[in-house]
């Protein structure tokens, strides 16, 4: 893949996101689809109620734009676009009963893991029936393949659950979800050429574009939040396309901030069940710094360099 079509997909994933957000704004605000803030979370949020949310409508569009126009429609796009739109309405629904109701709870836990792992597994089930890809996993550091077996729909499942969820903790200051995912996006996307996977890397340079053109309107102070829609979608999306690759276990390296996000929340719930006392002064994590004195912007970008170190340190691990 030439280093041309790799600035033509992101630049247009940038124009399309970034003009597809614009559109978008002043129809939620005349719909009234707007964020509902938690009681429980820092109380400088308050002033967000109110802001327009399910941006992701406006981000997954321009991903599927520059996906079908950046390569050939293989079965293999089709699968992993499907998959992001799937696991998007997921979070649509959630949305959409959130800003109907007019407060902050969604679907329940349950049923969002439920349909997750449906779709994950349904994607397992894509690769091992109508692909060319084994259940061989690529294994870090000794740089072996080995073999997964019977295993293999349940390590997806993991995975693709796994991310999405995380993915959606990180989203919760402005601009951190899609900061953090546009860096992940194009070191994967660098990873997927490496390993010949070029509809991954086409669907990962177009999360990448699709993400800081939505920046532009989700930076602090936001315009707009993706909203649960953005967020499981762009974690269902590119963790197929990663998938693809067979580098899936590079993802804890480059997605360092997507598992301290998750990792935070684990620890804090289970330290509070069994001791009855918080390790964090609120999780996920960003709030903890938040709530510690540091301002919003500053967390959101402190977070975005752990990111890019985080994926440096994925790449080298991936060449050497």
């Amino acid at each position: 893949m030439r280093a041309y079509q790799i600035i033509v997909v992101i630049a247009l994933a940038v124009m399309a996101s970034s003009v597809f957000t614009s559109i978008e704004i002043p129809i939620l605000k005349h719909k009234q689809f707007q964020q509902f803030i938690r009681e429980e979370g820092p109380k400088s949020h308050l002033a967000k109620e109110g802001t327009p949310t399910m941006g992701g409508i406006a981000i997954y569009a321009a991903i599927i734009l520059a996906s079908l126009i950046g390569t050939k429609l293989t079965h293999d796009m089709v699968a992993i676009m499907v998959c992001g739109l799937l696991f998007g309405l997921i979070g649509f629904a959630d949305d959409f009963i959130k800003v109907s109701q007019k407060h902050n709870l969604g679907l329940r836990a349950w049923q969002k893991l439920l349909l997750q792992i449906i779709f994950a597994g349904a994607f397992g089930y894509y690769i091992l029936k109508y692909t060319g890809i084994s259940t061989n996993v690529w294994i870090p550091f000794i740089n072996r393949d080995v073999d997964f077996g019977m295993w293999f729909i349940p390590f997806v499942i993991f995975v693709m659950v796994a991310m999405a969820n995380s993915v959606n903790l990180t989203d919760g200051l402005d601009g951190l979800c899609s900061g953090t995912t546009a860096i992940f996006a194009f070191t994967f996307a660098l990873i997927s050429i490496h390993f010949a996977a070029y509809s991954s890397a086409v669907y990962c340079l177009a999360v990448t574009g699709a993400c800081i053109g939505f920046i532009f309107f989700n930076k602090y102070p936001a315009q707009i939040f993706m909203g649960d829609t953005g967020s499981m979608a762009l974690g269902g999306g590119i963790t197929a396309a990663i998938l693809m690759t067979k580098a899936e276990l590079l993802i804890p390296f480059a997605g360092f901030v997507f598992v301290m996000e998750a990792v935070s929340v684990i620890i804090q719930v289970v330290s509070f069940k069994t001791t009855g006392k918080r390790v964090f002064r609120m999780t996920p994590i960003h709030h903890h710094y938040e709530l510690g004195g540091m301002k919003e912007p500053r967390v959101v970008v402190m977070f975005w360099i752990i990111a890019a170190i985080s994926c440096v340190i994925a790449y080298l691990i991936m060449i050497f």
